[in-house]
Order: structure tokens, then C-alpha cells, then sequence
């Protein structure tokens, strides 16, 4: 329906004098609730996201897969408000608005929806959107359609503001930036999940009436600037293809390196707790430093701090991945934050007329969506190894202004230049490659092929250094001439740090939906290896010092004889050969390389619990690890969270169950609260033994166990520690937690080195609430 002229004349005039008698309360009513709004957007995420751990697991690729769908949720919302807009009178998309918000009442309280399936063996990508779509879908999409929304009433209010109502997107990431750190530091240790949960509920009730409010404000406006803003017969500025996809462009670049920067240094610098948080908060608080029409980091002060950070990046990416794990975290941080600052800045210059803004801010979250959907879901099935970081970090260089425009004719020196010395590189580290393969000769009177032996011997380690210092010298011709050659330097660094061996490019690799695994040589030939990222889980012994081959099926690191499980199986053995004729029962929760299998015996029950195929098969694979074929070519191997298939085995029936689920040092909370204490319990014969191992370089899990021990009044223990044993393969020191029902069991573990729990100043962790921070604190005062 269209309004007469006069109509809309008179109701412009009537919205233009009512906003001018109160643009304070106006501009503060519309700012508070735009705040309010995204607290509960961005509280919402990591509250969900936590609640779905026990069934899930604290595996990197949850959180990835979480801010896949959030983006999802949150372009739906956008699409939503945009239609909205569109299609729509304000007072009419206000009703709508609000009856979607209503209906949303009956998602409410945040949880696990009842009855949900498990999740299937493997990747359960499908089944964690699906999860999430169901559970907090409808929630999610209102809360988001606000931002747009809410901006797009206030440019059709009349006030003085309207005509750049983009300052109420920073008072959004602002609450969103507040929300975020508050739940971990703040709002989860002091109230927990539930309560959160039906605190959520009342902060949702209290958006709709401020939304209510807002909307009775500008119930009447037309949804067109008025007044001194814009003249009403001055049409809209044409909006071209070319626009659309660069706000597409400029969104996804940032939003999947947020994901991909999480995913590598989970993965291959160190899964410190809670290290999601940073990255997200960095890329939020940019939108807020840079929506604003006076920069707070002067532009050329910016972009040449851009291009330094990324410089350095690629080059810590070249370096040896265990140089220094906070320097490398600091790099990657400081990279982020200076692209995502670029990136939207860019964003921000190239926003429309506010009458396009919700369509901007549609493309804006399309952008991101796809940023998502790229890291989160086909990176991890397109690369062996998180090859999408350095790769965003590079296309970063194309969100700088002028970046794509380019003069062929004045530029062709620098093309030539640059792919002649491209050409040296390759020639440098490729040649005696291919040399190496070529049949042999017989003897070699010049010595070549010895100085090419040399030569390749030591190419991967100084190559590290000298590939990207190579590609980089052909940046430096182009630098200071071309932004787009920058950006071309930057792409050729880029794919040397790909293809040559580097920090993201090292032994051979599989990527699963929990992380990539590496099976490689140790520097001494010696040892077959497995790594999880950053965590050790087993090697074997594969050649003598001699350089001979040898069959050794002597478990090597946290399982070597003499450790805490080897002596903890061997004491639950002659416990049960004391007191009872029949076999033991074990249960192993993390198979590994499979060390722990040639531990058994004839006769007795074993039972792995892995979550992972992808570590099966590697373990199963004798050209990597005898352990499985030699000791136990039938071993009984249970697929799924240890929470969910522990809890499907028959009440008091294991004399020993083994935790040994730790992932790239990425602690396994549901793993560790009362509620899975009691569960493995639960499991236990009378005499039988939890052990859990606790190695951790970040947490102070002796602490924790400390803790929470007394919310479990049917368990009692003590810690065994195996200090003495150093850092090698063959023997790595590890603390493990042994648990029982009976003090008596507990009491022969004291021929160990051990120690009685000390509780510290941390709290104890449950389902509802798991301090991450406290611990972490306690580990590293």
C-alpha cells in the first residue's frame, strides 16, 4: 500500500518535530536495545555450544562447526530483516517482527532438545547444524535480524543521525565483544549453565519489550529519511553487481580467517584453553574501532602495519612449529587484528545510502557465511593440513584499497621480475628433488649427485628459512610501486610456505573432524610417531641405533613398562589373580597408536573407546604401527564419545578403566566433571580403578580432581606421578589420577610415587559449570 504525498508529507513532518523534541531518549532507547540485543546473540553462542560437549566432545572442529551455523543463523536473520525492509511498512514489519520473536518464546529455555539422536560415527557435521538449527534456531534468527532492523527504523525516524544510523553496528559488537568475554571469565564460573539458560529466557523477554518500544517511536515513519537528511525526490544511488560482491568479499576474506586462525593454533601452535575466545573478540572489536566515520589508526599507518604482520606471519609459518607457542600466538593475533582492521575499514567505505543498508548488511553476513562455511566445513575435506590459513592470510592482501586495480602496461617489468626469480626459486628446491628420483647412473666421477645428496640433506632444514626469504625479495621489487603486486609478492610466499616444508606442511597427514594427525619419522630415524597437533599419542620403536630394522613392540612415551598405567595394569592383574579365577575387564577410553594393547593377556577383556575412525585406521595400518596387528589383530573397539557408549556397558563390570582422551591439549571437559566421575563409577566392580591421565601444560587438573572429588563421595584416590622419566620417545614422564570405591584398592597404589590430592583455589567442575580460567591461572603463577 502507498501513502498520498500529502499523507506522507504530513507524517514525515509529524516524525521530524517528535524526534527533534527528544533526540536524546530517542538515540538512547534504539542504542541500548541494538546493545541488549547483541549481549543474548553473542551470550547464546558459547553458552549452546557448551551445553552440546558431553555429547560432542571438546574437539576444535565443534567450535568451527558451531560458527558455521551461527553465520547461517545470522544471514537468515539479515535475509529476514532485509524482506522485511523491502517489502514491508514499518508499521507492518514491526508486527511481523514481533510475532516471529514470540513465536521464538517456544524454543525457550535454552537446551538439549529431548529425544535427539546420538551423533554418528566420524564427522557428524550434519548432525551438529541439524542440532543446533533445532535447539536454538528460531531464537538465534530473531536476535540477529535486529542490528539491520533496529538501524533501518532509525534512518527513517528524522533525527539528526538518520542519515548514518552505521554507529549503532559498533554499539552492537560492542555488546556482543562484552558478552563474549563475560561468559567464560565472569558469567559461566558464577552461575552455570541452567541458570544462564533462564537468565537468557529473561533477557529474551526484555528484548521484546525495548523492541516493542522502538517500534511504537517509529510506528509512523515511512521508512525513508526525512527531513534536512535527504530529499525525498532525489532517487536511491544504483547499487551495481560490482558493489554486492565486493561487500561478499570483503566480509568472507576476515570471517574465514577467524575460523582458520582458531583451527591452526588449536592444531599446530597449542590448544590452550579457551583460545576461540581471543580471535572472536579481536574480530568483533574491529567492527567497532572502524565503523565510525574518523579512523582511529591513520590509513596508511594501518595498511603499512598490515603488511608488516603478515610478512612476519608467513614467515613463523616457515619456522618450526615448536619455536616459541606464544610468539607464535602473538603473530597470529597481531596478523588477524591488523587484516580484519583492513578488511573492514574497506567494508565500511564502501557502505551505500542508508536506504540500502539492510541489503549491506544481508551481503555482509552472506560474506561471512560463506567465510564459515569455507573453513568449517570444506577446508577440512579439501586439506590434509590447515593449508587454509596461510592461504586467507594471503587474500587479506586483496581487501586493501586499490589492491585490484592494475596498469598492465607500467606494471609488466615487475611481472617479468617477479616470475624470473619464482623461476630460481623453483630451480633451487625442486631440481635436486627430481634429481634424487631419477634412476641411478652407477658411479659419479664429477661428485655431483654426492653434492646434490648434501644438498637435499640439508634443504629441508634451511629451506624453511630461504623459500619464503626468496619469494619475499620478488615482493620487494613490486612493493612500493603497486598494491596489487603486493599482494601477488604475498600469494607467492603463500605457496611456498604450502608446498615446501614449513610449520603447516610436515609428515604425512590426516584431517578428520577432530583434527590432523601426522605419523612421522623421528629425527633419528628410530621411531615411528604419532602427533594430534601439538600432543603426543604414541610411538614405536622401527630401527636399532644401527639403522636396522627391528620388530619392538615395547610401548614407548606415557606407556613405556615402567609408567603409571603399565604399573596400574600390572597391580589390577595380581589384585585379580589374589582374589578372583576370572580375567579382568579393561576399558581403554583413547586408543592412540594402540600402545596399551600388548599389555594384555590371554584370557582377558579388552574394550577401546575411540571417537575418532580416522585413529583406528591409523592405528590398524601396520605399515605405521604393529601394536593392534601384533597384540590384539581383533581388538574390540567401540566407535563414539566416551559419555555416550560408557554409558551403554553393564553396571559394575570393569576392574580397570583407562581416560586417556586428551587431544591436542585440548582437555576433554565433559571427560572430567562430577557428572562423568560418578558415570565411571558407576562402571566399576567394587575393587576395580579409574586412572586418568592428567599430563596437561596449561591446566592444573590435579587441582581440579582435588575439587570435585568431594561431589563423588563414592570415589576416593590419590595422583601417581613418573617425573623421572624425561621427554624421548621411548619414555615420556606423564601424572595420572588413580579413583576407586574402595580405600583399600586405593591403598596399595601407595608403593607408587604418589601424592594425596590438595585442593586448590579452583573450582570444581560439573555440567553446568567448568571454570577453564582458574585452573589455567593455577598452572602458570
Amino acid at each position: 500500500m502507498t501513502l498520498p504525498d500529502d499523507a506522507i508529507a504530513d507524517t514525515n513532518q509529524r516524525m521530524t518535530a517528535a524526534a527533534s523534541m527528544g533526540q536524546g531518549p530517542f538515540v538512547a532507547v534504539f542504542t541500548l536495545t541494538t546493545f541488549l540485543s547483541a549481549l543474548l546473540l553473542f551470550s547464546i553462542q558459547p553458552l549452546f555450544a557448551k551445553m552440546v560437549l558431553p555429547v560432542l566432545g571438546g574437539s576444535p572442529s565443534v567450535w568451527a562447526v558451531a560458527m558455521c551455523f551461527f553465520q547461517a543463523a545470522l544471514l537468515a536473520g539479515y535475509c529476514w530483516a532485509h524482506l522485511l525492509r523491502r517489502f514491508a511498512s514499518i508499521r507492518v514489519a514491526g508486527v511481523l517482527h514481533l510475532g516471529l520473536a514470540l513465536l521464538a518464546l517456544l524454543a525457550l529455555p535454552i537446551a538439549l532438545p529431548a529425544h535427539w539422536g546420538e551423533p554418528p560415527p566420524g564427522a557428524p557435521y550434519r548432525w551438529q547444524l541439524g542440532l543446533f538449527a533445532v535447539a536454538v534456531g528460531l531464537p538465534f534468527m530473531a536476535v540477529a535480524a535486529n542490528a539491520p532492523l533496529l538501524q533501518s527504523w532509525f534512518a527513517a525516524s528524522g533525527t539528526k543521525h538518520a542519515r548514518n544510523p552505521y554507529f549503532l553496528y559498533a554499539a552492537s559488537n560492542l555488546g556482543s565483544l562484552i558478552a563474549l568475554l563475560a561468559f567464560p571469565f565472569v558469567l559461566e564460573p558464577k552461575f552455570g549453565l541452567t541458570a544462564l539458560s533462564r537468565g537468557w529466557g529473561f533477557g529474551f523477554v526484555a528484548l521484546i519489550a525495548a523492541i516493542g518500544l522502538c517500534y511504537w517511536m517509529v510506528r509512523d515513519a515511512t521508512g525513508t529519511p526525512t527531513g534536512d537528511q535527504i530529499d525525498r525526490t532525489e532517487p536511491a544511488p544504483r547499487i551495481t553487481s560490482g558493489q554486492r560482491l565486493k561487500w561478499i568479499a570483503l566480509s568472507f576474506v576476515p570471517s574465514a580467517l577467524l575460523t582458520a586462525l582458531t583451527t591452526h593454533v588449536a592444531t599446530d601452535v597449542a590448544s590452550a584453553p579457551l583460545i576461540w575466545v581471543i580471535p572472536l573478540a579481536i574480530y568483533l572489536l574491529t567492527f567497532v574501532l572502524v565503523f565510525r566515520d574518523t579512523a582511529l589508526i591513520p590509513p596508511q599507518l594501518l595498511l603499512l602495519l598490515h603488511l608488516a604482520a603478515v610478512i612476519t606471519a608467513l614467515f613463523e609459518l616457515a619456522r618450526n612449529p615448536h619455536h616459541n607457542w606464544v610468539v607464535s600466538a602473538c603473530v597470529g593475533g597481531a596478523v588477524f587484528f591488523t587484516s580484519a582492521m583492513v578488511a573492514h575499514r574497506t567494508l565500511y567505505a564502501a557502505r551505500p545510502d542508508a536506504r540500502h543498508l539492510t541489503e549491506f548488511y544481508l551481503l555482509m553476513s552472506l560474506g561471512g557465511g560463506l567465510g564459515g562455511v569455507f573453513t568449517g566445513l570444506i577446508a577440512p575435506k579439501l586439506f590434509s593440513e590447515v593449508f587454509e590459513y596461510p592461504l586467507l592470510l594471503a587474500l587479506t592482501m586483496f581487501c586493501r584499497p586499490q589492491a585490484l586495480i592494475a596498469d598492465w602496461k607500467a606494471e609488466r617489468t615487475h611481472l617479468q621480475h617477479l616470475l624470473f626469480l619464482c623461476a630460481i626459486a623453483l630451480t633451487l628446491f625442486w631440481l635436486p628433488w627430481a634429481l634424487e628420483r631419477l634412476p641411478d647412473a652407477g658411479e659419479d666421477p664429477t661428485g655431483v649427485k654426492r653434492v646434490l645428496a648434501v644438498f637435499n640433506e640439508k634443504r629441508i632444514d634451511w629451506g624453511k628459512a630461504a623459500a619464503p626469504a626468496l619469494v619475499f625479495a620478488a615482493f620487494v621489487v613490486a612493493m612500493f610501486r603497486s598494491a596489487r603486486w603486493q599482494a601477488m609478492g604475498v600469494l607467492g610466499m603463500c605457496a611456498a610456505v604450502v608446498l615446501l616444508p614449513s610449520s603447516v606442511r610436515r609428515g604425512e597427514a590426516q584431517r578428520s573432524f577432530f583434527g590432523v594427525y601426522r605419523v612421522f619419522e623421528s629425527y633419528d630415524k628410530q621411531y615411528n610417531v604419532l602427533m594430534h597437533g601439538t600432543t603426543l599419542h604414541g610411538a614405536q620403536r622401527v630401527r636399532s641405533e644401527e639403522g636396522e630394522p627391528v620388530a619392538d613392540q615395547t610401548p614407548g612415551t606415557y606407556y613405556h613398562p615402567e609408567s603409571p598405567m603399565a604399573k596400574t595394569v600390572e597391580m589390577v592383574r595380581a589384585s585379580l589373580a589374589e582374589t578372583s579365577a576370572a580375567p579382568g575387564r579393561y576399558g581403554i577410553v583413547g586408543l592412540g597408536a594402540g600402545s596399551l594393547a600388548c599389555y594384555a593377556r590371554d584370557g582377558e577383556n579388552w574394550r577401546f573407546f575411540e571417537i575418532d575412525p580416522t585413529v583406528v585406521g591409523i592405528a590398524r595400518n601396520p605399515a605405521k604401527f604393529t601394536y593392534l596387528q601384533t597384540c590384539q589383530p581383533r581388538a574390540d573397539i567401540v566407535i563414539g564419545d566416551a559419555r555416550l557408549t560408557l554409558t551403554k556397558e553393564a553396571a559394575d563390570s570393569f576392574d580397570l578403566i583407562i581416560i586417556d582422551a586428551f587431544s591436542s591439549d585440548a582437555v576433554p571437559v565433559h571427560l572430567m566433571t562430577a557428572e562423568a566421575l560418578k558415570l565411571y563409577a558407576s562402571k566399576l566392580t567394587p575393587t576395580g580403578t579409574v586412572l586418568l591421565h592428567i599430563s596437561n601444560r596449561y591446566l592444573d587438573l590435579d587441582s581440579v580432581l582435588a575439587t570435585t572429588l568431594p561431589l563423588v563421595p563414592e570415589l576416593t584416590g590419590l595422583l601417581v606421578s613418573d617425573d623421572e622419566a624425561g621427554g624421548g620417545y621411548a619414555r615420556s614422564a606423564s601424572t595420572v589420577a588413580l579413583l576407586s570405591k574402595s580405600t583399600a584398592t586405593i591403598e596399595t597404589y601407595r608403593v607408587l610415587p604418589h601424592q594425596d590430592f590438595k585442593p586448590g583455589l579452583v573450582k570444581a567442575w560439573t555440567d553446568d559449570a567448568s571454570d577453564i580460567i582458574g585452573p589455567f591461572l593455577s598452572k602458570n603463577k
